[in-house]
């Protein structure tokens, strides 16, 4: 099952369209969700509140309702339900993703200024849901062939890689496995390799990454990239030609404790394509 969450922005409906597609692929139904963040359960008929309360339910009830007739519109095949819930969006989206293979979200919120670039649930949700979270900004005007997926040899990236080999796989498309390195600061004749001994290193570390994994996808070709420069910089600059990027939530360089690691948190905000992000432990689950 695929969740997406809607609160009525454009952005919204851009992340409803894109899970449709998704769930076609995966022959998956869709469970389109909008969460009142006051629930007005003191505010009966006769309650002196009750044009508000009344007011916020139709309100909320419309925007279900664009959600799902956008979705039909979309692919009328893929089953859709609907459910409007209490409490806060960010929590209420995670508890429900529970039961998900994927919780989708538009990139920022109806209630968002338009300078902001990432919205405060796209932000709350990735790298805290049990499930891959994909945060939609804009959908490609034409289909590049390929996903991307952000490689740095951390144990909490290989359900990164699972999951853009899988999705590759569904969408018959090429998977392009980035690993982006930085030198380390110094040199001098006491310096442990030379610049050449280092990039023969990132690419060994990218083939053992990918190592068994065509043999479990032996239908997606992969193209291995390996590049000096920022992760952020190198991952964004490829996912301008890609239908999807993939990271994990946190990588190599990131505390332990950190449920959302520095590279994944500002390709949320500056990823060009659709962006997904895989949780630390739990590997993503295809139907």
């Amino acid at each position: 099952m695929i969740l997406v969450g809607v609160d009525g922005s454009q952005a919204a409906l851009e992340a409803v369209s894109w899970a449709v597609r998704e769930a076609g692929l995966r022959d998956a139904e869709l469970r389109v969700v909008h969460v009142m963040v006051a629930w007005p359960l003191e505010m009966t008929e006769d309650a002196p509140y009750a044009d508000v309360g009344r007011w916020m339910r139709d309100g909320a009830t419309s925007m279900l309702t664009d959600a799902l007739n956008r979705a039909r519109e979309e692919d009328s095949r893929v089953k859709v339900e609907s459910s409007l819930l209490p409490g806060d969006p960010r929590d209420v989206l995670i508890k429900a993703a529970r039961d998900a293979d994927l919780l989708v979200v538009g990139s920022h919120g109806r209630d968002g200024f338009s300078g902001m670039l990432l919205g405060s649930v796209a932000l709350g949700v990735a790298g805290h849901a049990p499930c891959p979270v994909a945060v939609i900004r804009r959908t490609p005007a034409r289909s590049g062939g390929e996903v991307v997926v952000g490689v740095d040899g951390s144990v909490a990236g290989v359900s990164a890689i699972e999951f853009a080999f899988a999705e590759a796989s569904l969408r018959g498309a090429g998977l392009r496995a980035v690993h982006a390195w930085k030198p380390v600061a110094g040199g001098g004749p006491f310096a442990l390799a030379s610049a050449e001994e280092t990039a023969e290193g990132e690419r060994r570390l990218l083939a053992e990454a990918l190592a068994g994994w065509g043999e479990r996808y032996p239908d997606v070709t992969v193209t291995e990239q390996v590049e000096q420069g920022h992760p952020v910089d190198v991952l964004k600059n490829a996912s301008a030609q890609a239908d999807l990027l993939v990271v994990g939530s946190r990588g190599r360089g990131d505390l332990a404790g950190l449920l959302l690691g520095s590279v994944s948190h500002s390709l949320l905000q500056h990823a060009v394509c659709p962006l997904v992000v895989t949780p630390a432990v739990a590997a993503p689950r295809h139907t």
